[in-house]
């Protein structure tokens, strides 16, 4: 496995890998989750690039920048033991250097949920996402279902600026308790770390609901802001069931729903969801 840092070694290494190419965009801090699309790339593609970079500019005023998880060595063992061709790593020096101002904002698809609780949030994803893609020139990029919205953004961006990118949708991986696994999971003692099995109890009843007939989406609301209720450490931030391309909340469900979530289970915001139909579009797959 090759590790750059610079942009000009990244170039120069990518260029020197023929056939099909896939990219695993990450923050580091990898769990099953990660290993579950550099798999999924592996398995596809004749060659496979993963990021590592925590991206400063998807983080706002007091959030968790400075503690996010950071562990490069053990990333760096871990895609080499999963077949990675080239692991980029680089500073944020690199990604936006003295005198940067140029940004990649998606509109209404980023307005609402995430981007409506955090400000510029997504404006840093989609730009760096870009750069991801024209640095590495991707045939297929992979992301996982847990960032509903992320996903939904890249779509959007990709499909508007027309990278030719297939942008792949791979399953969330859960704990046995139903928690998706996230690199900020680190950060819940033993009695948060319970109560955050809540999250998956509450998208779970919804769609129970909505396997045995229920379309009205104020009801599917209702039923997962129940669930959450009863869990004393459980601060309920916001409950949707909205359309899966465009975000829009659904009054009476037509077809597909996207019944998302995020929650402070003490001082950690988590987010979760799930598509409904089980396997609707946009769901894990391509």
């Amino acid at each position: 496995m090759l590790i750059c840092d610079h942009i000009a070694a990244l170039r120069e290494a990518r260029s020197a890998l023929a056939g099909s190419f896939g990219l695993v965009p990450t923050m580091g801090a990898l769990h099953e989750g990660h290993i579950s699309l550099v798999s999924r790339a592996r398995a596809e593609c004749d060659h496979v690039g993963v990021s590592v970079f925590v991206n400063p500019a998807q983080f706002g005023p007091g959030e968790d920048l400075d503690r996010y998880p950071r562990d490069l060595e053990r990333d760096r063992r871990l895609l080499e033991s999963l077949g990675v061709d080239l692991l980029w790593a680089p500073s944020p020096g690199t990604v936006y250097p003295p005198g940067y101002q140029t940004w990649v904002s998606v509109e209404d698809v980023a307005r609402g949920l995430e981007g409506g609780r955090r400000p510029g949030h997504f404006r840093g994803v989609a730009t760096v996402v870009a750069k991801l893609f024209n640095l590495f020139s991707p045939h297929r990029a992979y992301f996982g279902q847990k960032d509903a919205q992320q996903v939904a953004v890249i779509r959007r961006m990709a499909r508007d600026l027309d990278f030719p990118v297939e942008i792949v949708v791979c399953p969330t991986v859960r704990a046995p308790d139903g928690l998706a696994l996230s690199s900020r999971n680190s950060y819940l003692n033993p009695k948060e770390r319970a109560a955050a099995a809540v999250l998956f109890r509450a998208l779970s009843a919804a769609g129970e609901a909505f396997e045995a007939g229920e379309r009205d989406a104020g009801r599917l609301r209702s039923i997962m802001r129940s669930i959450l209720d009863g869990e004393p450490l459980a601060q309920v931030d916001y409950v949707s069931a909205a359309e899966p391309e465009t975000l829009a909340e659904c009054g009476r469900i037509e077809s597909f729903v996207l019944l998302s979530l995020a929650v402070r289970i003490g001082s950690v915001r988590l987010i979760d969801n799930i598509l409904l139909p089980h396997g609707g579009p946009h769901a894990a797959g391509h």
